[in-house]
């Protein structure tokens, strides 16, 4: 009787050691512990193992894609355009129509791309998509229904437009957390790739954050500096700009801004936590209510500064017209050392987001080699 007992219990030890295995091994699998890849690299590197892997990253970009395309939208323009140039046009962060001269006809053009942030029709996208202001617009949904786009919100600080559509029961996107990024995390776009192709999808990886790029018109009055911006080879193509970028659970952790001309599969989107905090700003104020200084600057390196023998700063190199700046006296060619008594070594825009309009800031300048303090009244960005 004692041994048909151990029998059994050693049967039963046999049975726990093989579920405990098997258990550890979908765990390893599912996790990405990979533990096993370190003691049985033979059997991870099995073809059937690697397949099964293949097979799940399809998986999960078919139920994103499933998900979130519904909210996603793409951008249309209409407006009288001369007859000499109706041919469109690629512009470093999406299309353009070049001016000329000639009888003005209407076009038509889907533009680029942006999704839906709520059910009564608050959709986002990039505000150098919609920066004309003569021009009227429309929002196109997958399932091809065209709303009238009935009022624009535009923050050119943030590069981001709030559009207002006549609409209910729309499918909101999910936001995400875009401070936990890390480089080589899989991402998905999806956009109106060249203003032709809607909904088009392409994945990859964030293969860098923290970098910074100059968006929109430089030519609008604003600083378009974009700061602490996502870099991602999921291929953005002219037509992209305004779309989301999501994570593998479909959130949106990024909204596509450029394209760097010149490389290839180097994309930037805008980190959705900034564009957050400029949502909630929104929903409480009915506007981007932001500060402005009202100049366009470049960054002087600490190296470049001491090999053309100058301050370290923000070079000034064009000041809007009327603007705070302006009325303060700061020129083109001027370098701004100090913001309020606090060195400026990284980038201006940084200070200049900690204030609130309506702040009087002390500005310490470099002009002919010369130290000036001015002091200047920060304004709205509000439009």
């Amino acid at each position: 009787m004692s041994k048909i007992k151990n029998i059994f219990i050693g049967l039963a030890i046999v049975l726990i050691i093989v579920i405990s295995l098997f258990g550890g091994a979908i765990s390893d699998r599912l996790f990405g512990y990979k533990i096993l890849d370190r003691f049985f690299p033979k059997i991870t590197s099995n073809p059937l193992i690697t397949q099964q892997k293949v097979l799940n990253e399809e998986s999960v970009v078919i139920d994103v894609v499933e998900e979130v395309g519904p909210s996603v939208v793409t951008i249309n323009i209409e407006k009288e355009q001369s007859a000499s140039s109706l041919s469109i046009e690629f512009g470093p962060f999406g299309f353009f129509f070049p001016q000329s001269q000639g009888e003005p006809q209407k076009i038509e053009q889907n533009i680029g791309s942006g999704f839906i942030i709520s059910k009564d029709g608050l959709v986002v996208t990039n505000k150098h998509v919609v920066e004309e202001t003569q021009a009227t617009y429309k929002i196109i949904t997958k399932d091809d229904q065209s709303y009238e786009v009935q009022k624009i919100f535009r923050d050119p600080v943030n590069d981001l437009a709030i559009l207002k559509i006549e609409a209910n029961n729309l499918q909101p996107v999910e936001m995400g957390d875009s401070d936990k990024l890390k480089v080589g995390q899989f991402v998905i776009a999806i956009g109106t790739a060249l203003g032709e192709f809607k909904n088009t999808v392409t994945t990859g990886v964030v293969s860098g954050l923290g970098r910074g790029i100059t968006a929109g018109s430089a030519l609008e009055g604003y600083t378009e500096r974009l700061d602490n911006v996502i870099q991602t080879d999921a291929a953005i193509n002219p037509g992209n700009s305004g779309g989301p970028l999501l994570n593998s659970s479909g959130q949106v952790i990024g909204i596509n801004v450029a394209i760097a001309y010149g490389g290839e599969n180097i994309g930037f989107a805008i980190p959705i936590n900034i564009i957050k905090e400029a949502i909630d700003n929104f929903n409480q104020t009915g506007q981007f209510d932001r500060p402005f200084l009202g100049i366009r600057y470049q960054m002087i390196s600490q190296d470049i500064a001491l090999m053309n023998n100058i301050p370290q700063g923000a070079y000034i190199v064009e000041v809007v017209a009327d603007g705070p700046a302006d009325e303060a006296g700061i020129k083109v060619g001027d370098i701004i050392t100090q913001f309020n008594g606090q060195k400026v070594e990284d980038e201006l825009n940084k200070l200049i987001s900690q204030k609130k309009v309506g702040d009087e800031v002390q500005l310490k300048l470099w002009r002919d080699g010369q130290e000036l303090e001015v002091n200047v009244v920060l304004q709205s960005t509000a439009e």
